[in-house]
């Protein structure tokens, strides 16, 4: 068990850890994107690398830096799209009133950059180990990226859970091809066909004792699979999962100051009632006194 458990650690620090690492980096100002990017790009080589140094290394050690160099080819990607550097070829919200396959041909090619480019990265992966002992990091590499296209066809198909405070900025187009809905029909399959093959690695990984590098392998990957998982029911259960990367996000100046005063915030054309009646005036955002007031001031609808 500790054979399985300590690279179930691994992955798990490594999710989280990575994943709050882009956050920051994408909180930064515009002008610090391309640089971060660059130094990305300089990461991805020597991965890449490390990926071809641990292709016939079937170690322990070399499953979890075939996992790693997985990683961190995977976080250039989602830096890359994130920053909006490399996304796709429409940069503008959905047309209104626009359903069907026309709907998903504009949401297609909102990312359609992003999709070639991590397609390409995966027949390099596939091309570089398939016919060596050690593929985890291509693995590692596919099982990111099938969940990710699993995860991008429930939100626009329709979850309760957008997650739309992970976006940023320049990427706020992209909230209008999402969809708000109870449940798809394709989510419950997605999960059920990921948690079946988790399992099914779990269970060769304990069960049938496949050797040091064959359970660091399937432990490291597995487990992986098991967080998207739990990421996909993120997207349907009432969790606020945010706060698993709240020192990465950037914070909001209105939560902030809802949290300092300890006052609920107020909903879009909410008044906000007071012992003289109802008023259109968040006093959190200013007073009667206070310059510029005016311009705070929500009228009741």
């Amino acid at each position: 068990m500790v054979d399985f458990g300590l690279p179930l650690l691994f992955a798990l620090f490594v999710w989280w850890f990575s994943t709050g690492a882009i956050l920051v980096v994408i909180s930064w100002p515009q002008a610090t994107h391309r640089w971060s990017l660059a130094i990305a790009t300089v990461l991805a080589i020597m991965a890449f690398h490390g990926v071809l140094v641990s292709r016939d290394e079937p170690t322990v050690a070399g499953a979890y830096a075939a996992f790693t160099a997985g990683i961190v080819l995977w976080g250039w990607h989602e830096l890359a799209f994130l920053t909006g550097i490399m996304a796709g070829p429409r940069r503008t919200p959905l047309t209104p009133g626009t359903t069907g396959w026309r709907r998903f041909r504009e949401a297609t090619a909102t990312i359609l950059y992003h999709e070639l480019a991590i397609f390409l990265t995966a027949a390099a992966l596939f091309a570089a180990t398939v016919s060596s002992p050690n593929q985890v990091a291509m693995w590692t590499f596919v099982v990111l990226w099938l969940m990710r296209l699993s995860a991008k066809l429930n939100v626009f198909w329709g979850v309760p859970n957008l997650n739309e405070e992970f976006l940023p900025p320049q990427l706020d187009f992209l909230k209008s091809y999402f969809r708000k809905a109870p449940l798809n029909a394709f989510f419950p399959l997605s999960v059920t066909a990921a948690t079946v093959v988790a399992g099914a690695m779990v269970v060769h990984a304990v069960a049938l004792d496949p050797g040091p590098f064959g359970t660091a392998g399937l432990a490291l990957v597995g487990t992986l699979l098991a967080l998207a998982v739990l990421e996909h029911w993120f997207l349907v259960l009432p969790i606020p999962d945010a706060a698993l990367w709240r020192w990465a996000l950037k914070p909001d100046p209105a939560a902030a100051a809802d949290e300092a005063t300890g006052l609920p915030p107020l909903l879009p054309g909410q008044a906000l009632t007071t012992t003289a009646g109802s008023i259109g005036v968040d006093p959190r955002h200013g007073d009667l006194g206070s310059p510029g007031l005016a311009s705070r001031i929500k009228p009741l609808q």
